[in-house]
């Protein structure tokens, strides 16, 4: 195929319904890259929390440096609704081009400044003060890509697919945790334990940081949507939470009911499942970790498929079978589950296809609950409050429950969340082809 000049590149993204394959994928591409960056990045620092908690902190207890790390991990994820609101209103107001690059710059900059930082041993004080503002803008940045990605993705595609264009929100956030793996593991083989704790643990920070300069020039050159030009001509919303909230509280109150079920099949079957074959059955941490490797590398690569799929069938389908599968199979499987590899990546795969079925079009239903002009703040406000409270709780009252011999009681915590999310997907609209207003 002949390359067209960039004017006619961007012409050709601007004409949605009869964009070139090359178009497509350059604004596919340009709305999932920070994403992916921004997810190795947040990843990143909770794998290689051992190596540098040292670093940062006085020596001569390492748990309670390792806790104060984790400490600072959770400030960070509490800045989420924050970055959500602030961002999102920002995206609303000054557009989504503008937007994705001020998330992408926000994350990058805290990686560069956690990778440069020096220790607490030649700086003192100075070192944890640092590391945690660098994870208060990397909280602000997940908190506002989220909402940017999501809005510029569903905004640039042609309704009749925008479910496969919002799938590769999901699809990059899988392949930026599963960069993070990679690159752990590939220094954790070649470098030992003390090379790590002493500077191996700064690569991937400014491997993170030189990811983000190359997503800024991916995105650089982006038109803005068509949606918000638009919405623009017409005046932009000088209170956009407020009107927010007096406008759409049923649509607010439906991305919190979309939110919990959805957060509680992220934080378990991403994160807690291996930990806990571990602790509970006994199973072999490889053996553990690697069935998570393979069921994620499958949730991945089926997000496009759903994606398709409900552009077929609709939204509804997809996200009743998800949330009802949940209730029905949930507690059943994790109470059955095993340390063998088999019994490991059952549970995982029934947990991550399911849940790909609400990841690959999560962007588009969200989008489509909201006009223009609040679309960003509407998305990143709610959402991002649901994934703080219950997320970023999700871990401790696992491991709490599980202490007092009491963990089945976490499980009805998560049917609890089942019941609401699939009332609220049933009592939803159907949104599949609907033109963004």
């Amino acid at each position: 195929e002949i390359m067209p000049s960039l004017v006619g590149s961007e012409m050709c993204i601007r004409d949605r319904a009869s964009a070139a394959p090359v178009s497509r994928a350059r604004t596919i591409l340009a709305g999932s890259v920070g994403n992916a960056v921004e997810w190795f990045d947040w990843t990143i620092y909770a794998s290689f929390a051992i190596f540098f908690s040292s670093q940062f902190f006085p020596e001569g207890n390492e748990t309670a440096a390792l806790l104060y790390t984790f400490g600072i991990f959770a400030v960070g994820f509490f800045m989420r609704p924050v970055g959500g609101w602030v961002l999102g209103i920002f995206s609303d107001r000054y557009g989504r081009k503008a937007a994705l690059g001020l998330t992408i710059l926000m994350m990058a900059g805290g990686s560069l400044i956690i990778a440069v930082t020096p220790t607490y041993a030649a700086i003192g004080l100075a070192a944890p003060l640092l590391l945690t503002a660098a994870r208060l803008l990397q909280g602000l940045s997940l908190g506002g890509e989220y909402a940017s990605a999501t809005t510029f993705l569903a905004e640039m595609a042609p309704p009749e697919k925008r479910g496969f264009y919002s799938s590769f929100v999901f699809f990059s956030a899988a392949v930026g945790i599963l960069a993070a793996s990679a690159v752990g593991w590939i220094l954790t083989s070649t470098l030992t334990k003390a090379d790590m704790a002493a500077w191996g643990w700064r690569i991937p920070f400014a491997l993170g940081a030189l990811g983000g300069l190359a997503g800024m020039w991916i995105r650089r050159s982006i038109p803005e949507t068509e949606a918000f030009s638009h919405a623009k001509k017409a005046g932009v919303e000088k209170q956009p939470l407020r009107t927010l909230l007096r406008d759409h509280p049923r649509e607010v109150l439906r991305i919190v009911g979309f939110s919990i079920l959805t957060t509680f099949a992220f934080y378990i079957f991403v994160a807690y499942v291996p930990t806990y074959a571990i602790r509970q059955v006994k199973a072999d941490p490889q053996v553990a970790f690697a069935a998570n490797t393979i069921a994620l590398i499958v949730f991945m690569l089926v997000q496009p498929v759903f994606g398709m799929l409900s552009d077929r069938i609709g939204r509804k389908p997809q996200l009743i079978f998800f949330a009802a599968g949940y209730l029905i199979f949930f507690y059943p499987l994790m109470s059955t589950l095993g340390p063998s590899f088999g019994s490991i990546l059952a549970v995982e795969l029934f947990g991550l296809v399911l849940y790909a079925m609400y990841t690959s079009i999560a962007p588009a239903i969200m989008s489509e609950q909201f006009p223009t002009s609040v679309r960003a703040v509407g998305i990143g406000a709610p959402y991002n409050l649901v994934v703080a409270l219950l997320g970023g709780t999700t871990p401790y009252l696992l491991t709490w429950l599980q202490s007092k011999g009491m963990e089945r009681w976490f499980f009805y915590y998560v049917l609890a969340g089942a019941v609401i999310t699939l009332i609220t997907f049933i009592r939803m609209p159907e949104t599949r082809g609907q033109s963004l207003k």
